[in-house]
């Protein structure tokens, strides 16, 4: 699909939500979902350049909104402005809700 490993990411959040929202269905098998993915992501087929190193890549190309060769594919690479440290702490306090017990009657 040539996405950067935070595009990647999202797309998967997104179709694991969809999953739990709809316990009904039957999941999809990972071709079904390739697919789906690949019919919902535009691709841009007249921009066949690095967006960082405006190096050719043709087919290579990996697209996190705009085209990277293989060296820029990462997020550290190409400068993107998602938060992981930020989307993992908010991960974590929605799976670890705070609990709070009742206090304790003494006799």
């Amino acid at each position: 699909m040539n996405l950067c490993s935070r595009c990647y990411h999202d797309l998967r959040i997104t179709q694991e939500a969809s999953v739990q929202k709809s316990p009904n269905l039957k999941p999809k098998t990972s071709f079904e979902s390739a697919l789906a993915s690949i019919e919902t992501v535009p691709q841009n087929k007249a921009n066949t350049r690095c967006l960082r190193c405006n190096k050719k890549v043709g087919l290579m190309g990996f697209n996190c909104g705009s085209t990277f060769c293989g060296d820029h594919r990462y997020p550290e690479n190409h400068q993107c402005e998602f938060d992981f440290r930020g989307e993992g702490r908010d991960a974590i306090g929605k799976a670890n809700p705070k609990v709070k017990g009742e206090k304790v009657k003494r006799f």
